[in-house]
């Protein structure tokens, strides 16, 4: 049913670009105007069917789709902001548009005669939106302003679209930047201080992501010599026995206290418990609303991990209280969350540091700005009360392999007394 829903409201809103990119810029009954209609219908089906299908079949058959159905969809995006936004200018110049000779009564009613016999049974366009007009009684066609500022538009639209996904596609797939993050805390044991946990969140693994792109993350956190691992979720888009392959490489992880694991959303679409099943045989230990005391040097500090928000609709609800039931109230805790919505049940339950994902850090901008809505957070460092939270950008990417303003990210914690 949702994606019923949302495959009705991702060609109505089609509907709107072949206005401006297609119905607009072309002739009626060209074959530019066919075209381009064909063209869009393919993108939205291919785009349909990566959204729908993505994650259901092999990913050998899945990519063959997936690749041009979520560059299509990362297009979609920008090109609809781009034309909403030129939808401005395109007001403010109606008064031009009136005034062009190709309206005026005589113009329009030579262009009616001398196009007649080839437009019978056009879609009645105004004679000012025609590719051709004529200038009075003469004989020299024109291009109308509307049909002008039209396929300017749609040009300039286009070609800032491309760019930014092409940019973004480069951004997307190549190596994540590991972003080195002191924090402070107040309970901190002194003698743990300087632990180092690596973060890392949203891979993704599926029709595009595969095998090398999980040993380039495995090869960047082996490199900085870490204390512990903490994956924050949405690892996979597939079953276990699609993906176990390019989840192989996890079991290389090196660290003094091994690798944590909590579910994400996406874990939850696929079938969590084969993964939760699984990932026990890469040398990962799923946190499932439960802590570990970590001896370092001496010291001791909590680690926790929560099951992911959405877990209550399939009957395995996240819970910070029963996560840290029974812990020494003087003892600094970190909690591995998927998400940031858990961070007011943290604060709540007097959590010194939170570790999230899941927001991509917008993943393509401006969306941080819808995310921050959902989510109270995008990426970085947050602090409410005597609790602080820091949210990585993630690892891989969903749907399209396109990130703009927020590049794919490692993070490594260092540990701090406060």
């Amino acid at each position: 049913m949702f994606f019923a829903v949302l495959s009705v409201l991702i060609t109505v809103v089609h509907l709107y670009l072949w206005r401006r990119l297609v119905r607009d810029t072309t002739r009626p009954g060209s074959r530019a105007r066919v075209v381009g209609t064909v063209a869009l219908v393919v993108c939205v089906a291919l785009m349909i069917a990566a959204l729908s299908l993505g994650t259901s079949v092999s990913p050998e058959i899945a990519r063959w789709f997936a690749w041009p159905g979520y560059l299509w969809l990362a297009m979609f995006f920008y090109l609809l902001l781009a034309l909403l936004v030129l939808e401005l200018p395109r007001l403010a110049l109606r008064g031009w548009l009136r005034r062009d000779p190709a309206r005026t009564p005589d113009a329009a009613q030579a262009a009616d005669t001398a196009e007649a016999a080839e437009r019978a049974g056009s879609d009645g366009d105004e004679p000012g939106d025609r590719d051709e007009g004529e200038s009075g009684s003469g004989s020299t066609p024109r291009i109308s302003r509307r049909m002008a500022l039209s396929r300017g538009s749609a040009a300039l639209a286009g070609v800032v679209s491309l760019g930014l996904v092409g940019h973004g596609t480069t951004v997307a797939m190549g190596a994540p930047t590991v972003t080195h993050v002191p924090i402070a805390l107040r309970r901190l044991d002194p003698r743990v201080e300087g632990f180092r946990i690596a973060l890392i969140s949203d891979v993704h693994l599926g029709p595009i992501i595969g095998r090398s792109f999980t040993q380039r993350i495995v090869d960047l956190v082996n490199a900085e010599n870490v204390d512990a691992v903490a994956i924050a979720g949405d690892l996979v888009d597939g079953s276990v026995a699609d993906l176990a392959d390019a989840a192989a490489p996890l079991a290389d992880l090196r660290s003094t206290h091994g690798t944590f694991y909590v579910t994400g959303n996406h874990e939850y679409y696929v079938g969590y418990e084969q993964w939760i099943d699984f990932v026990p045989t890469l040398g990962m230990r799923p946190l499932r609303n439960e802590r570990v005391e970590i001896h370092h040097h001496g010291g001791v500090f909590d680690l926790a991990g929560i099951n992911d928000a959405t877990g209550y609709q399939w009957q395995d609800p996240g819970d910070v209280g029963e996560a840290l039931a029974g812990r020494d109230p003087n003892r600094a805790v970190v909690l591995v969350a998927h998400q940031p919505v858990d961070f007011d049940d943290a604060v709540g339950h007097d959590v010194d540091l939170m570790l999230a994902g899941h927001t991509h850090g917008g993943q393509l901008s401006p969306f941080e700005l819808a995310v921050t809505l959902q989510q109270g957070a995008v990426a970085g460092f947050y602090e409410k009360d005597r609790t602080k939270m820091y949210v990585t950008r993630g690892a891989g990417f969903w749907g399209p392999p396109v990130r703009v303003g927020a590049p794919p990210d490692i993070t490594v914690v260092e540990l701090r007394r406060g």
